[in-house]
Formats: structure tokens, C-alpha cells, sequence
């Protein structure tokens, strides 16, 4: 009997622990850190347990997604309709609640520069295990373990190694021209809505250039990595409960299967690889293959710290995983809003299109011509501050009260660095801000931001994407092959309607004429 309530009470005491943590995560912490941002003179809503703002940040967002806007490149307050109605009541250091964690507003671009700059201070936010299942690998890891990652993924990224990558770049963006080519082939132009065609391109660019296969053999990974993306956008709507993870729901049992998939698709091709390399064969020259030989090197490292220089197998799946999510938003991202305002500003388009036309006349492009086009460059630099493919980035505090400025960000409190109104704010890029003009960029990055922080499409400081001149690159190619064989313009039916699904996108598609050149017949 004694051992009975031995058991009963060691059951009581942990259920009583679990129960106050609980309060005091949804609760009391949540009271404590209002108390202390309001001390600061900071401005917010007050606290409304376990959801904060999320009600209603989602509700606005939601009654905002059902009205398309004239064309105007002024769309924040369509995408981010409750901070930017906070913003313009409480000023822009206010807070936003997110569920029992508050979100600190940070607009000056020095503040901006220290958070990125202190990546051990100001980390990763982990709010919900099962959105790291969507985007694993670097992208979240700190520490030490980011170090190492980021140490062997770099070769991959190196300017001699995208230049072997670029027939990847070129091949799928023939392909996709053919394809509007067949479209418009009875009348020589056609409307075309040029996103879907967009996203399949850049997801077989990264199918190619990371693992030497295309699309098609990769399009069951996009498929899942797809619906799993629907699945994180509808996880940001809820608050996570610690251990939440493990109950089998119906959704948390399709999260899981899903990642399963694609873990299995993806060992399959780095096994084949593998075994090709211990067979005698040399590494490909396409990313994975890359990543294979850098991490192979390490593991030959000598010395008790061999095991802890290269990556485990559970690692290198994270990492495709990775490749192949950023890898397809950011492009196709990139490239449809690109198209979209070269349709609107055709004497962009014309200057585009003469100095691709100067450059490679009819050829192929390659890599020494794509990094003397100065103006494409511009335009992609112009399009990226307009339309940044991830609106904002946030970081929290787990390790003590942190100082960012005059601003004292206390433990558990997150800081959201927003790219999209620091990219619009008229302080920093003066009153034609909200303005298509690539002439900003001229004379470079530099010499347009003043040496502020007031341009950072890919983030900023050690932590700034790896990826970035791979989609530059991409980018590059794509346009310029395009512009070889077409010019268009913005189709009647376009609806302008930019939202964010994870990424900044046109919610109802990209609808364009297109016109085949005649130099092309």
C-alpha cells in the first residue's frame, strides 16, 4: 500500500509541476515581460492568454487576401495588415503578442545590423518542432554545429563551382522557353499565366544542379515538400504546446509521414551516390556531390575530433532537404515578380533585353557574359527591395536580458527585423521609395544603402544566405533567355494580389501576353 501512494504522490507532484509551468508559460511570464517592455516606454496590445494576437492578426490577413489592390508596389499593409495597422498606432518600436511570446519591432537599420551581427545573442526562434521538419539543416542550426555545417557547405557555393552548374541553369530554362514557345506558335503571342511555369523551373534548376537529376524524378519530394508547406502555414495560426509534437493528430501523424517520404527519397539518392564514390567514381560536380567530397574530407580528418568535423547521414539529408526548399522559393520568387514589373516598366524591359541582345546576340549565355550585365543586375536588385522573397526575419533571446540600442530585449522576448518596410521606408530610400527605379542600384549595393543596413533581400551579417549568388546566377540566365526569344506585357486578367505563403508571392498567378520575337522565327 505504502509503495501505492509512493506513486500516486510522485504522480500528483510531476502533474502539479507540469500544471504551474504551464501557467507560468501562458500567463504569468508572458505579464512579467509586458511589465518590463512597458517600462521602456515600448507600446503594444495588452497580453490575452495563450493566443496573444494571433486571432487577429490572422483574421485581417485573412479579410485582406480576398481584395485584389490596384498595381502599386505600396502593398504592406495587404501582407502584414495588423503590424502595420500596430505600427502606425503605437509607433514603430512597438510589440505584437505571439501567442505568450511578445515580437519587438526593430526599424532602425544599426539595430538591425547589431541583432544579424550577434548571432549568438540573437538566434533562431524555435517555436514549433514540427515547422523545423519543413526547413531543417543550417538554416536552423547555432553554434558550433552551424560552424561545421556552414564550413563544408561552402565549397558547393564558390564561384568556380557555380560555373559547373550553370549547363543545370541553362538546360531548364531552355526547356521552360520551348514550352511558352509551343503555346504561342500558332499566333506568335499568347497569354500565359508564367508562374506555375516559373516554380517548375527553378524546382528543376535545384533538382539538376543539386543532385544531377531533373524535375520530373524529383517532383514527388516538391509534391510532399508542397502540402507540407500548407501544413506549417496552418501550425503559425495555433500556439505550440510543449509536447504537443507526440500527440498522434491527425495532422501531426501527415507532418510526420510526409517528412518520412521525403527522408526516403532522399537516402535513396545519397546512397546510390555513395556507393558510386566507394566504388572508385568521382564525386559530381553538382552540389550533393560536392557536399559528399567536402564532408568525405573531413571524416578522413585525424585525431580524436574526426567524428565531430563531418556530418552525420541524418545531417546530409537535412541539408538536401534544404537545398531543395530555399533553393525553389527563392528563385521562382524572384523571377515572377521580376517579370510582373518588366511587363508594367517595358522601357526596362527594352534595356534589358538590348543589353542581353548586346552581350550574347542569339548564343547561350554564359557565366563571364551574365556578370558583365549590368543593367539585368540592376533590375534584379530593385526587384528584390520591392519584393523581398521573405518579408521579415526574426531572432529570440534564450540566454539573459540582451541590449539592442536603447532597447533591453528580456529573455524569452523574440525581434522582428522586417525587411519589407525597412526595403520601403522613404527615410532611407527617399520619397520615390514605393518607385521601380534599378538605376538606385548603378553604382552598386553599397553606394545605394548609404552603408546602411537598409537592403538585405538574403540577410545580413555572419549568417547571411549561402545561397545567395546561386540565385543570382539562376536568376540571370533564366532572364536573359527569356528576353532572347520573348517580350511581354501584363495580361488584362492579372490581378495584382501580392501575399506571403511562406514566401512574398502573387496570390492569383502571373497572367501575361506573351509575344515571340521575330528575330526567333
Amino acid at each position: 500500500m505504502r509503495t501505492g501512494y509512493i506513486v500516486i504522490g510522485l504522480v500528483c507532484i510531476v502533474i502539479l509541476t507540469w500544471v504551474w509551468k504551464m501557467i507560468n508559460w501562458l500567463w504569468f511570464n508572458p505579464r512579467k515581460l509586458e511589465k518590463l517592455l512597458r517600462k521602456q516606454g515600448l507600446k503594444g496590445n495588452s497580453y490575452k492568454f495563450l493566443y496573444g494576437d494571433i486571432k487577429e492578426t490572422f483574421k485581417m490577413r485573412s479579410e485582406a487576401r480576398e481584395k485584389p489592390i490596384p498595381f502599386t508596389n505600396d502593398y504592406v499593409s495587404r501582407i502584414l495588415p495588423f503590424l502595420h495597422q500596430h505600427v502606425h498606432k503605437y509607433g514603430e518600436n512597438c510589440w505584437t503578442w505571439l501567442g505568450p511570446v511578445p515580437i519587438i519591432n526593430i526599424a532602425e537599420p544599426e539595430l538591425i545590423r547589431d541583432a544579424l551581427n550577434r548571432m549568438n545573442e540573437f538566434q533562431k526562434a524555435k517555436l514549433n518542432p514540427l515547422v523545423g521538419l519543413l526547413v531543417p539543416g543550417l538554416v536552423g542550426y547555432e553554434g558550433e554545429k552551424w560552424a561545421k555545417h556552414r564550413k563544408l557547405i561552402n565549397p558547393a557555393f564558390h564561384t568556380e563551382k557555380l560555373k559547373l552548374m550553370l549547363p543545370a541553369f541553362r538546360d531548364s530554362s531552355i526547356d521552360m522557353v520551348k514550352e511558352w514557345e509551343k503555346i504561342v506558335s500558332e499566333t506568335g503571342s499568347s497569354e500565359v499565366d508564367v508562374w506555375p511555369h516559373l516554380i517548375t523551373l527553378s524546382a528543376d534548376v535545384i533538382s539538376r544542379a543539386a543532385f544531377g537529376s531533373s524535375y520530373k524524378e524529383g517532383r514527388r519530394i516538391f509534391e510532399l515538400l508542397k502540402e507540407q508547406t500548407q501544413i506549417t502555414l496552418r501550425l503559425f495560426q495555433s500556439v505550440y504546446i510543449p509536447g504537443w509534437r507526440f500527440v498522434p493528430t491527425k495532422t501531426n501523424r501527415r507532418m510526420k509521414e510526409m517528412n518520412s517520404a521525403i527522408q526516403n527519397l532522399l537516402t535513396e539518392i545519397i546512397d546510390k551516390r555513395k556507393k558510386a564514390m566507394e566504388a572508385g567514381e568521382s564525386p559530381k560536380d553538382d552540389l550533393l556531390g560536392i557536399l559528399m567530397d567536402s564532408n568525405f574530407k573531413a571524416s578522413q580528418s585525424i585525431g580524436s575530433q574526426k567524428q565531430q568535423q563531418a556530418m552525420s547521414f541524418q545531417d546530409m539529408i537535412d541539408e538536401c532537404k534544404l537545398f531543395y526548399f530555399a533553393g525553389q522559393e527563392t528563385t521562382s520568387v524572384l523571377l515572377v515578380w521580376t517579370m510582373i514589373l518588366l511587363s508594367k516598366h517595358q522601357d526596362w524591359q527594352t534595356r534589358a533585353r538590348e543589353e542581353v541582345l548586346a552581350t550574347f546576340g542569339t548564343n547561350q549565355p554564359d557565366l563571364e557574359g551574365l556578370n558583365r550585365l549590368k543593367i539585368v543586375t540592376t533590375i534584379l536588385y530593385e526587384v528584390l527591395r520591392l519584393y523581398p522573397p521573405v518579408v521579415t526575419t526574426s531572432r529570440r533571446i534564450y540566454q539573459g536580458d540582451m541590449k539592442l540600442g536603447n532597447i533591453v530585449v528580456p529573455r524569452g522576448a523574440m525581434v522582428s527585423l522586417s525587411i519589407i518596410n525597412t526595403h520601403h521606408d522613404p527615410r532611407l530610400w527617399g520619397d520615390d521609395a514605393n518607385e521601380f527605379k534599378p538605376d538606385r542600384f548603378s553604382e552598386g549595393i553599397a553606394k545605394a544603402t548609404k552603408g546602411n543596413i537598409s537592403f538585405f533581400p538574403f540577410g545580413w551579417g555572419p549568417r547571411i544566405c549561402i545561397g545567395q549568388n546561386f540565385a543570382i546566377a539562376e536568376a540571370k540566365m533564366a532572364v536573359s533567355i527569356i528576353l532572347q526569344r520573348f517580350s511581354f506585357e501584363l495580361s488584362p486578367s492579372y490581378t495584382h494580389a501580392p501575399t506571403t505563403v511562406i514566401t512574398l508571392q502573387p496570390q492569383h498567378g502571373a497572367h501575361l501576353i506573351l509575344h515571340r520575337l521575330p528575330s526567333c522565327d
